[in-house]
């Protein structure tokens, strides 16, 4: 069922002319169908925030369940912002005060860009954890998305992520090693998630902290893990919610810092994502770019139209099938009351039955 735009949120507008079913609030109230309230603590940058809005408001609103979806946007007021963004979050996002008295089904959790080695030095670290806190109270399960995932892992379980050798960029193939679990059920059991990450948390810190893994990879480790008891707490450490474009416009933005001097090195491309006849044009770009900087001229833009159309999308699918399935466990032990978690006879710590299965 689709998401419903219960404000004039800009990105319910953008969603429609995509071809999305979104469902006005006055046909919603007339139809007897049970509701479920996300909730979706923004934490992106300025550059990013409403690209990755509308990128997790598509996977709600495509998941396959039978309920009428209300996400509830907010973001942390400590997290640096421009006037923009600033006036944009003021005017559409709800702030966490509201959101904590009136209640939420599920929470997600998105990225950060951070400026520390140690999170805890972060200005999001306290809000944070108020609002995990408060979540693991009062919501039936939280999503963490890549950043999130790491915070929580260090503030919860005592894991700090480690530095890689080198940036995890790009779209890499993952199985699924525990089949048995409802949020992986009826998915591709092999399947692509794109990273873009210079830090990780390891398969041996996920055991340690006795979170459940599903679904990791050779090259880019674990990606699907749950909490102890499979529901409360969901970690994605990749990001099955990127647009096709998305690593070619963070590719773009990098080659950007090049130019302006931000960054010494021409950035690679990332794995596994850009055809080789495509390749072949971007070198030659980066030859122009270059030739254009020795004689003191304007770069050329990144012919981004021509790459796009040769992009393929080898993840989406399986990421709505996940969040469905997500959505689906959460229909089925949340109580019509929000303010009530989880209904009688559902034990709390193990909601999905399986210990039971």
């Amino acid at each position: 069922m689709p998401i419903v735009a219960h404000n004039d949120l800009p990105t319910f507008a953008r969603l429609r002319a995509e071809g999305q079913n979104i469902l006005d609030p006055n046909r919603a109230l007339h139809q007897d169908i049970r509701e479920l309230h996300i909730g979706l603590l923004n934490m992106m940058p300025d550059t990013a925030l409403a690209a990755t809005e509308r990128q997790f408001f598509r996977l709600v609103g495509q998941s396959n369940q039978i309920a009428q979806f209300y996400v509830h946007p907010f973001s942390l007021d400590t997290l640096p912002r421009g006037p923009e963004a600033r006036a944009y979050i003021e005017r559409y996002y709800e702030p966490f005060g509201r959101i904590r008295e009136e209640g939420l089904d599920a929470l997600i959790i998105t990225g950060a860009n951070v400026t520390h080695p140690d999170l805890s030095n972060e200005p999001f670290w306290e809000p944070l954890r108020e609002v995990v806190d408060w979540a693991l109270e009062n919501v039936t399960s939280t999503l963490c998305s890549c950043l999130a995932t790491h915070a929580v892992l260090q503030f919860r379980y005592g894991h700090r992520r480690y530095g890689l050798p080198w940036k995890m960029w790009g779209v890499y193939p993952h199985r699924v090693v525990d089949r048995h679990h409802p949020l992986v059920e009826n998915v591709n059991t092999l399947f692509d998630v794109p990273h873009s990450r210079f830090n990780a948390i390891g398969r041996h810190q996920f055991d340690a902290a006795g979170l459940r893994v599903l679904v990791e990879s050779e090259q880019a480790g674990v990606h699907l893990a749950v909490s102890e008891d499979g529901l409360r707490l969901v970690f994605f450490q990749g990001h099955p919610e990127y647009d096709t474009v998305s690593l070619l416009k963070e590719y773009k933005r990098e080659v950007g810092r090049f130019v302006t001097g931000q960054r010494r090195d021409y950035p690679p491309f990332p794995e596994n994502y850009i055809r080789l006849r495509d390749r072949a044009i971007l070198e030659e770009h980066r030859y122009r770019i270059l030739n254009a900087i020795d004689q003191g001229q304007s770069p050329p833009e990144v012919p981004e139209a021509r790459i796009a159309v040769g992009l393929d999308n080898t993840w989406h699918d399986t990421a709505e099938g996940v969040v469905g399935n997500w959505m689906g466990a959460i229909y089925q032990v949340t109580n019509s009351d929000r303010r009530l978690p989880f209904m009688a006879g559902v034990d709390p710590t193990d909601p999905l039955g399986l210990r039971r299965a």
